[in-house]
């Protein structure tokens, strides 16, 4: 596949599909380019523009820019068994109806506000597996699906959620960037049908820009619960936009959306016409005099249309204003903006971003008072959001219930998981005594022994708790109590120097700290973001999960959720404190308003529950039959040469195995790292696990698993690695572990190095190595200091 443009004089292709939108793609249609129809380059001119083409046995001269909105296939390019190879013999009828099955591509994206089910009608259509969250932000990134429906295949793009189309936040530009740099077929504009005023707003926004669209009217069952009608059907004719109801949790409606897809797309849709939305007469002319100078300043096809263009000019939209400056008569364009404003501002007496906004507003509600009626029972809206706010986010109740929200995560999450884990790790005991038994000794023997079960399957006895974890945090997320819980921290985190914004990625770092950073996008001041970056690894992640339940079974099974809760408010002072450093002294205090949309309460579905839960489970096999599985080896094999003896680990006395590992070259790494240490009361294997740790920090308890599995040759001893952790050392008489030196390495996981795909995320956040440096060298400075002070003051008191 090709454009038009490339195409060499003599060439000959076969339209695949006309890009672009408004008049061109409407003329150069009604001129025969259309799917299936051969096309040949008869001459180009001599500046090479414009080009000379022969169709449907006529000539026609396009521009090159034109051209290029044109996607051709090469007569090389289509395979022996297409029924191309014969569109020679058939009419032209027939050869569009033969092209309609071979690469019939429709290229849509989902644009839509925050919280109006647009991600989770993505993955219902595409199969997709993206995260969906009742609360902004939650796409930071387009997402990608392909999936195939009457014959066509559909590529799909799921842009961030946004309110407009300005250049405020993150979401706004990339959403306008991209539809700036990529064309796509069709735009499905998804609006949340409880909440049709401030949704319809961006509706008219890309109205204004004129591109083929379909409205996915979304979230219809809620419209209809309500007891309100909606006569979707006057409005679609009013707007000369297909609306299409439909309900993403359950995909009803998608099909029809489907086929109002391809109808918009082959340009067959009879409710489909251009309409503009109304403004005020005094900016209405403004508009219509810059679109005049834009439209005489080029010749070319811009990327939006010229009233789209002339609507930011007069909002002094700068990116737009980047946009134009290149064209010859840019300065003629300024002018008359410049005009414009100041005799609409002088008349009207406020700003015209914000009449245009009213006008806006006002277009709307003309059109819902013409299609939409309230509820006849007149139902208070939102009472039982209004109700559950009235506790959940009350002065004296909020921060109370989401800190018992908080310890009853992780005390179901401890106890809860303790039975399953017990299970696996019988089952990964069971798997290693079936090898040792039924293997020859050897190096082979060992290393699936002590490596590979010994590590890996130290990793995978806590995958019950990762899934108890993700499973809360998915349920507060989905029920929308997560933009409570940053409304209610709004407060605390101006106080800290940061915005209200900045909570979610934070909670969100609970999960991973990887996609949390890049959730700060979010974030419309760029100090606050850099900031929420750098403090979100002290947010403990679920891979840090394993160790602290190790080493809490081991040491504290009484106090388990007390512990857990401990280490993460340990970790949220410590990143409070630090946010606060940062604001005072790296980067300059900039005030942003915290608006954000307070998304009314649904109830999850277990279906996305159990989604999210099996996507996390993925996830984290993946990582230990890849990083932990090879870290595992790397760790093993450290730890297993030089060889002394000729024999392998089970044919060996205690002593003999002891001396090897204490002339490992691991054991060697490990003591000349140790004085570093040794100040929070760890020993040289507890250095190698940390050392390993800044790769994924699971291989943290995989590691332990292969430098305690030593014990294993001793009957009396127990094969779980929670108990190998508190039996003495046969050297010392006592054991690598106490109850403060456990409290210490717990604290300084919590804490030091971030993992390399954290430190890869920051960087390309900010843009800069300078940042994830700091982010590597500050972090484990606190760690050694928070480390190093819990440890002296647990010697005291225990």
């Amino acid at each position: 596949m090709t454009r038009l443009s490339n195409l060499k004089t003599g060439e000959k292709a076969t339209i695949v599909k006309v890009l672009g939108y408004g008049a061109f793609r409407k003329r150069v249609v009604e001129m025969g380019f259309v799917r299936g129809h051969e096309v040949e380059v008869l001459l180009n001119a001599p500046l090479h523009d414009p080009i000379k083409y022969k169709i449907l046995n006529y000539e026609v001269s396009l521009r090159r820019s034109e051209a290029d909105l044109i996607e051709v296939e090469l007569a090389n390019e289509q395979t022996e068994d297409s029924p191309n190879m014969h569109l020679d013999t058939i009419t032209d009828s027939d050869r569009v109806a033969v092209r309609r099955h071979v690469h019939s591509t429709i290229n849509i994206v989902l644009i839509g506000n925050p919280n109006c089910g647009k991600t989770s009608l993505f993955n219902i259509a595409s199969g997709g597996k993206e995260r969906v969250g009742n609360y902004s932000g939650v796409t930071v990134d387009a997402k990608e699906g392909f999936f195939d429906y009457k014959g066509f295949n559909f590529k799909v793009v799921d842009l961030p959620g946004t309110y407009s189309l300005s250049a405020y936040s993150p979401e706004e530009l990339y959403v306008r960037r991209y539809l700036k740099n990529e064309i796509p077929d069709v735009i499905v504009n998804v609006i949340d049908a409880s909440n049709l005023t401030r949704n319809l707003y961006l509706t008219t926004e890309l109205i204004d820009m004129d591109r083929s669209m379909v409205i996915a009217l979304n979230m219809y069952d809620e419209l209809k619960s309500s007891g309100a009608k909606f006569d979707y059907e006057a409005l679609e004719k009013m707007i000369g936009v297909p609306i299409v109801p439909t309900i993403s949790k359950t995909g009803e409606g998608l099909n029809s959306l489907l086929d109002n897809i391809i109808k918009v797309y082959e340009g067959t849709h009879e409710s489909v016409r251009h309409v503009h939305v109304k403004l005020g007469p005094e900016v209405e002319e403004a508009i219509d005099n810059i679109k005049r100078e834009i439209k005489a300043s080029t010749d070319q096809i811009l990327q939006f249309s010229p009233r789209y263009l002339a609507i930011k000019m007069l909002e002094g939209d700068n990116e737009v204003e980047d946009m134009l400056k290149p064209l010859p008569n840019y300065s003629r364009i300024a002018m008359q903006r410049n005009k414009w404003v100041a005799h609409i501002e002088d008349v009207l007496k406020e700003d015209i971003a914000t009449d245009i906004a009213s006008d806006k507003y006002g277009f709307i509600a003309g059109a819902l008072r013409e299609t939409y009626e309230e509820s006849s029972t007149k139902k208070p809206k939102g009472k039982r959001t209004d109700c559950i706010d009235s506790i959940v986010t009350n002065r004296w109740l909020g921060f109370p219930i989401f800190i018992l929200l908080m310890f009853l995560m992780f005390w179901t999450t401890f106890e809860m998981g303790s039975y399953p884990m017990e299970w696996i790790g019988q089952a990964v005991d069971w798997i290693a005594e079936m090898v040792n038994t039924s293997m020859s000794a050897g190096p082979l023997k060992d290393l699936l022994v002590d490596g590979v079960i010994g590590g890996v399957g130290g990793v995978i006895v806590f995958l019950p708790n990762i899934l108890i974890l993700y499973f809360f945090i998915s349920f507060m997320e989905d029920s929308g109590y997560m933009a409570r819980a940053a409304f209610i921290m709004d407060k605390i985190m101006h106080k800290m120097g940061l915005h209200g914004k900045s909570f979610i990625p934070l909670v969100m770092g609970f999960g991973c700290n990887v996609p949390a950073i890049l959730s700060t996008r979010i974030i419309e001041s760029k100090s606050s973001r850099l900031i929420t970056m750098l403090v979100n690894p002290f947010m403990s992640c679920s891979a840090r999960l394993p160790i602290y339940v190790l080493f809490v079974s081991a040491f504290f099974p009484d106090k388990a959720a007390w512990v857990f809760l401990g280490l993460y408010l340990t970790g949220i002072l410590v990143a409070i404190i630090t946010a606060r450093l940062m604001r005072h002294t790296l980067f300059r205090k900039d005030e942003t308003p915290f608006v954000m949309e307070l998304p009314p309460y649904r109830f999850p579905s277990m279906k996305s529950a159990i989604h999210h839960m099996w996507e996390k489970t993925e996830q984290y096999l993946r990582k230990m039959g890849t990083i932990i599985l090879v870290g595992s080896i790397a760790v093993w094999a450290l730890n297993y040469f030089p060889r002394d003896y000729s024999k392998s680990n089970d044919e060996m006395t205690v002593a003999e195995l002891e001396h090897q590992q204490e002339n490992s070259y691991l054991a060697k790494i490990g003591k000349t790292l140790a004085p570093l240490i040794e100040p929070i009361g760890l020993n040289w294997k507890a250095s190698i696990a940390l050392i390993s740790g800044t790769t994924a920090k699971e291989i943290v308890v995989s590691t332990l698993g292969v430098l305690y599995t030593v014990d294993e040759s001793d009957g009396e001893n127990s094969t779980m690695l929670q108990d190998k952790l508190k039996q003495p050392d046969r050297i010392t008489g006592k054991p690598d572990f106490s109850i403060p030196s456990a409290l210490s390495f717990m604290v300084f996981v919590l804490l030091y190095f971030p993992c390399i795909a954290t430190v890869a995320a920051i960087v390309r956040e900010s843009g800069s190595w300078k940042y994830g440096l700091l982010s590597i060298c500050y972090n484990t400075s606190v760690a050694w200091i928070m480390a190093f002070v819990v440890y002296r003051i647990s010697l005291l008191l225990i």
